[in-house]
């Protein structure tokens, strides 16, 4: 699958992960990405699609300043979300705050980020880095279950790398999950809700679907 991601550049809009770093700079994401990366020395940028708010960050924390607070970019976060106040706000990041895969699993670096994002409303995150497929009820930045202004997790790591790895204890408000199946995460982004399709390679049976409500 990840031979044939070439033919969708003109509208994907990335986010770096560890693996783009072992060039010096991300260098090689930056000249094939070009300007719809942002700023190739920070790799964080956001934009609106629709009723939405999009915001792409770095988890590669070291190579930005960090990603505390008081960071660049998590003074940057704020400014953004103040100056967008949406209805709807999605982020998406490399490395998962929760993970309930066994390479990786939680990384706690994200958590100051994640605080910025759930105390300014935001409803969705995506990450990937492990090799998988996990989908969380929504909760708050310590992982407790917070149904009415909890952020919905997804980690998407099913569609790059050509092989899976399996799940360690599962994190409380794991709700699906699959380390199996190649596919992708279908969004449809309406103006107050948003709907969640997981597309499995052909000859798979794997799915997970739903809808839910901005806050």
């Amino acid at each position: 699958m990840r031979r044939r991601w070439g033919r969708f550049k003109d509208r994907t809009r990335p986010a770096p992960g560890n693996h783009e770093y072992h060039s010096n700079g991300a260098s090689g994401y930056a000249r094939y990405f070009g300007a719809a990366a942002g700023d190739p020395t920070k790799a964080y940028y956001s934009y609106d699609l629709g009723a939405w708010h999009i915001v792409a960050l770095n988890s590669e924390c070291l190579e930005v300043g960090g990603c505390d607070a008081n960071s660049p970019q998590g003074r940057w976060l704020k400014r953004d979300l103040e100056q967008h106040a949406t209805g709807c706000t999605l982020a998406y990041f490399h490395k998962p705050l929760f993970s309930s895969g066994e390479k990786h699993g939680n990384d706690p670096t994200m958590l100051p980020l994640w605080q910025i994002l759930y105390t300014r409303g935001a409803d969705v995150i995506l990450s990937g880095h492990d090799h998988d497929y996990e989908r969380f009820a929504p909760q708050d930045p310590s992982g407790k279950l917070d149904a009415e202004h909890g952020i919905r997790e997804f980690v998407v790591g099913s569609g790059g790398k050509n092989s899976h790895r399996t799940f360690a204890a599962l994190n409380p408000n794991s709700e699906a999950r699959n380390a199996d199946t190649f596919g992708v995460l279908k969004l449809t982004l309406h103006s107050s809700s948003y709907d969640w399709d997981f597309v499995s390679e052909a000859g798979k049976t794997f799915t997970d679907t739903g809808t839910a409500n901005c806050h």
